[in-house]
């Protein structure tokens, strides 16, 4: 049986993160752009775990990146879906271009 090498691994990471900067920037719904940001996340955490598992040197560190950055999106989508429930009380939507008043 032959085993995968790093390429195919960096080409899905690739595409996983493409696909999450195209929903990121052409969705108007804060659901959507919400998850165009957990694609990225989820990109930058395949190649996390590709390169701990091809590099004997970044074996540990990769793992524990990995972990973090699922915290880290834990916490995004909590703290992010309560922005947009407490925004859809306040507005009856969820468009970001709706969001203006929110500019500092």
């Amino acid at each position: 049986m032959t085993e995968l090498g790093l390429p195919p691994f960096l080409i899905l990471s690739a595409f996983l993160f493409a696909c999450g900067v195209v929903c990121i920037s052409t969705r108007r719904n804060a659901i959507g752009v919400l998850m165009g940001v957990e694609l990225v996340l989820n990109a930058a955490n395949l190649n996390f775990v590709a390169f701990a598992r091809f590099n004997p040197a970044f074996r540990l560190e990769g793992e524990i990146f990995a972990l973090m950055v699922i915290v880290l999106a834990a916490a995004e989508a909590a703290v992010a879906l309560a922005i947009i429930l407490n925004f859809y009380n306040n507005h009856a939507t969820v468009d970001v271009d709706k969001a203006d008043e929110l500019k500092g």
